[in-house]
């Protein structure tokens, strides 16, 4: 029975304590806004920094996953004795299991002409006809490239949109004549780059035509980079590993002669830097609940000077130095509280505008909120910790001197 009394003694003054302080923030409504405001900024900045982060990765590891998924890229730089890669070398790759089909990604830099119109620098891909069996929305319009075209080094190029504007305004260009560094192309296509690997490799590309052709154009005969296809996303590390058997025996054995790149090392590097982000924004974000956090030292230290006599009072009828200290605790947990659950409403809305401002998905980062909320509990503890104990070793008797 008295442990029970004794309990809710306890409990009692626990509300007790809650009343008052709520009663004392009250009082000092500017004072505590502004001690609130502080919190209040540094958790919206956490909050609001860590979720867009989070969902401009979730955004970047979706794209990875629609770019790559069941595709690598290989850059074969070669050795002394065979510079790049062949057609009996694609044969022998598309021999390998899980391995369904690869486009050749060969880069000519242009300069295009029709009649009085010409731009310069203008990069066109050379592929083949496994591109348009991956990428089958990029035709708009006109008839893909085909073996034939690749096996006669025919001069047949497809246009992106850029350049229908540019040379064929009102025109439909499918059959028309292009100069590309003064040889003669026949417009066969409009195509449009999508979120492909292949589309990326090809940067800016605005032209697409055979590889044949682009070799022919750079002087070249072999390859230097291909995309491969497999039939399964989980394959990749086996296909890794056989391809890597293949180049070796390719390339004689020599070092350095090729580079193999998936999608999943690309998108770890990308969450790593990503992570990394995140915990350097969190940080300097932390800075504002800091500075928040010394904000409630300086009220709660205002408030002990403030409040000597009623201190003073409280222990001259008998309140311990513990329940003092407890008091003003709970009153500097209290303000930082309310600055807290403010600053996680306000960081998720801010959030949310910024993720639809920049076109990422919003996801509600719920590490970002358990964190913000507990570093505010943490501060309103640690920062309240001093002036609590001030108030609780105020000594009775200096303390009604002031009366």
């Amino acid at each position: 029975m008295n442990a029970f009394a004794s309990f809710m003694g306890m409990v009692y003054m626990f509300i007790e304590s809650c009343a008052m302080a709520i009663e004392n923030i009250m009082q000092n409504r500017l004072r505590s806004f502004l001690t609130i405001l502080g919190i209040m900024i540094g958790v919206t900045a956490v909050i609001s920094l860590i979720t867009t982060i989070s969902g401009v990765s979730n955004s970047i590891s979706s794209s990875f996953t629609s770019m790559g998924a069941g595709s690598l890229t290989l850059t074969a730089t070669g050795s002394d004795l065979k510079e790049g890669l062949d057609d009996d070398d694609f044969t022998r790759i598309l021999a390998l299991e899980h391995v369904r089909g690869l486009t050749p990604n060969v880069s000519v830099s242009c300069t295009v002409t029709s009649g009085k119109t010409s731009e310069t620098s203008i990069t066109a891909t050379g592929t083949n006809a496994y591109y348009f069996s991956v990428h089958e929305n990029s035709l708009k319009s006109g008839r893909k490239i085909n073996s034939i075209d690749t096996e006669n080094m025919a001069r047949v190029c497809l246009i992106n949109k850029d350049l229908v504007e540019s040379f064929f305004y009102g025109v439909s260009p499918i059959g028309q004549t292009l100069y590309l560094n003064r040889l003669q192309f026949t417009v066969i296509g409009i195509f449009e780059s999508d979120s492909s690997v292949a589309s990326l490799l090809s940067g800016s590309a605005k032209i697409l035509m055979p590889y044949s052709t682009a070799l022919k154009m750079n002087n070249a005969s072999l390859v230097n980079n291909l995309t491969i296809y497999m039939d399964s996303a989980n394959a990749s590390d086996e296909v890794e590993e056989e391809l890597g058997t293949l180049l070796d025996e390719i390339f004689s054995y020599e070092d350095d002669t090729y580079t193999i790149t998936t999608m999943d090392s690309i998108e770890e590097t990308m969450n790593t830097m990503m992570s990394m982000m995140s915990a350097l924004l969190g940080g300097i974000a932390s800075i504002a609940l800091v500075v928040g956090g010394i904000g409630i030292m300086n009220m709660m230290l205002t408030s002990v000077t403030e409040r000597t006599v009623e201190i003073g009072l409280k222990k001259a009828i008998g309140a311990e130095p513990g329940q003092i200290q407890i008091q003003f605790l709970i009153e500097s947990f209290l303000l930082s509280m309310i600055g807290g659950l403010c600053g996680v409403a306000l960081g998720i809305g801010l959030s949310a505008l910024m993720c639809h401002l920049m076109g990422t998905n919003f996801v509600i980062s719920y590490g970002a909120i358990l964190l913000g909320v507990g570093f505010s509990a943490a501060v309103g503890i640690i920062f309240g910790w001093s002036p609590a104990r001030k108030a609780s070793k105020l000594s009775p008797i200096d303390a009604l001197r002031r009366m």
